[in-house]
């Protein structure tokens, strides 16, 4: 309370308000480096300038991964410390994570690292905080939009209709970053899409359905809309990028990862 008063004798209230809007938003917000500010067209790679904030998350979940992963390659550093993790070598553990794995077995790796990092019960206590209502989807698309920066990349919501009903329940990640960089389709359904729309269908009783664009890299993610059954889903029939996917496998017409 003295703090605040101090700051009082310096800032009007509307002059407080607009510095720590703009404080927390630099401080949540991984900077794009192109020029334009906006991520590269579709076939070049968009450069970033990630902070503390941004390492720490992908320090997080990537140590987490390793507990799953398969050792690396020879001449590879098996464990890096606190903030030594870049964006490239949280993709190079996940891909990791997939060798040996089948579908189910990726996407059953996600939800165990989602879960260790919830206190008990979180899941329960998210059900009670966020039933299934327009403010309670409007609400995690609102949240997606910074805290999903490090991992997607720049995003907005905007407004979808779920049910009949108009509201700002969507996100449009731009160009998403994970995509961009694994360049795997296996990798953007088994351990982002599929998992992630389950968590938050089945765990948290929050529908979430996630439309990834594999023509331009962007995604739509619409809170309160129950995602199709995989084998319904037109994502489950997407063959590999040939090109850019260390994995891939041209001669299938569907990418192989997305098979059983």
């Amino acid at each position: 309370m003295v703090a605040l008063g101090l700051q009082a004798a310096h800032f009007t209230a509307q002059q407080l308000s607009i510095r720590k809007q703009r404080t927390f938003g630099n401080f949540i917000r991984c900077g794009i480096a192109e020029p334009s500010g906006e991520p590269a067209p579709v076939g070049q790679k968009t450069k970033y300038n990630d902070g503390l904030f941004e390492k720490a998350f992908m320090t997080l979940f990537a140590r987490k991964m390793e507990k799953f992963a398969a050792a690396p390659k020879a001449g590879m550093e098996a464990k890096k410390g606190w903030f030594e993790y870049d964006y490239e070598s949280f993709v190079e553990v996940s891909k990791r994570v997939m060798l040996g794995r089948s579908r189910l077995q990726q996407q059953q790796v996600v939800r165990k690292v989602l879960l260790s990092m919830l206190p008990p019960g979180a899941p329960a206590q998210f059900r009670k905080l966020f039933p299934p209502t327009r403010w309670a989807v409007e609400f995690n698309a609102a949240l997606t939009v910074p805290f999903f920066n490090w991992l997607v990349g720049p995003s907005e919501v905007v407004e979808v209709e779920v049910n009949e009903v108009k509201q700002k329940s969507g996100v449009h990640i731009k160009k998403c970053r994970y995509l961009e960089n694994s360049g795997c389709v296996g990798m953007c359904l088994n351990m982002c899409k599929i998992p992630t729309q389950d968590f938050f269908t089945n765990e948290f009783g929050l529908p979430l359905t996630m439309t990834p664009n594999f023509e331009d890299m962007s995604c739509e993610m619409v809170y309160g809309q129950v995602p199709p059954p995989f084998e319904e889903d037109l994502a489950s029939k997407q063959p590999c990028f040939a090109d850019i996917c260390s994995m891939a496998n041209p001669s299938s017409s569907v990418c192989h990862k997305l098979q059983a």
